[in-house]
């Protein structure tokens, strides 16, 4: 009897069935995230500290550098929120890497190797997980900018589209984590190399102009992906200029997207375990 006849004779329950073993892994990592709370506070915690830090003690003066004497810290909650969306993004894709990290070297890939699952739900499971926390924790993230101040002047279709260039950078970091996960020998690794992430807005136009930074900081600035990224949403939820940073943000996207999922894809396949 050929290969094909024995797998279509098999029991429905034998065969491999993607879309439901990927929405039983994405059970596991919802579960796992309200089993470990603490961690999800941890990682929203710190992008909130920073918005409260930058609002109330840097503020007025940094409103007053973007709006002359009409400036002031009102001015200023509404340039940094893109800023600090984009940081709770980059937090909250750190976690990715330490859980995938973790399921690396506790040996439950081993164990997940051995049943009758599709082997991309595994990774298919935390990528969904983590898309649904990152997009949860920009939610808390932008009320509480809301309530300290923030003041967007998006109409509906601007929130649409705002929500999904988002969604894009999430899950092009959230696949990049996954690698940075995949390639760790530690989950103390894991913690440690999506660290860059977080300093990116600091080093674009996420909490000053790019045109008040020295020419090589500034070229830097002005040509690495968090800042186009910034514009459009600051320019679809505030009405600023956007210019060609629409496009160069979704080239950015697909490209780390792309870039993240080929590598955690062959870390995946030629590194099963650890």
């Amino acid at each position: 009897m050929s290969a094909h006849a024995l797998t279509k004779s098999a029991p429905a329950d034998l065969r491999f069935h993607p879309l439901r073993d990927s929405a039983t892994m994405l059970r596991r990592n919802l579960k796992r995230m309200l089993r470990y709370p603490s961690m999800t506070v941890m990682l929203v915690g710190m992008p909130v500290v920073f918005l409260l830090l930058f609002v109330y003690v840097f503020g007025g003066t940094m409103g007053a550098g973007l709006g002359g004497p009409s400036g002031g810290r009102a001015r200023y909650v509404n340039y940094v929120a893109p800023a600090i969306i984009l940081m709770t993004v980059a937090a909250t894709v750190q976690g990715t890497a330490i859980a995938i990290a973790m399921d690396m070297t506790e040996g439950i890939i081993a164990r997940f190797r051995t049943m009758a699952i599709a082997r991309s739900s595994v990774l298919t499971g935390h990528v969904l997980g983590s898309l649904i926390q990152s997009m949860l924790s920009v939610a808390v993230v932008i009320g509480i900018a809301a309530a300290i101040g923030f003041r967007p002047t998006a109409t509906f279709a601007e929130w649409v589209a705002a929500i999904g260039v988002i969604a894009m950078i999430s899950f092009a970091l959230i696949w990049l984590s996954v690698a940075l996960g995949l390639v760790s020998k530690s989950v103390e690794t894991a913690s440690n190399l999506p660290m860059f992430l977080l300093l990116l807005p600091f080093l674009g136009s996420g909490f000053v102009p790019t045109d008040s930074m020295p020419a090589g900081v500034r070229w830097f600035a002005e040509y690495q992906p968090f800042t186009p990224i910034m514009e459009t949403i600051r320019g679809l939820l505030l009405g600023t200029s956007i210019g060609n940073s629409g496009v160069i943000a979704i080239a950015w996207c697909a490209g780390i997207a792309l870039l993240g999922y080929l590598w955690a894809r062959r870390l995946y396949i030629r590194h099963p375990v650890r």
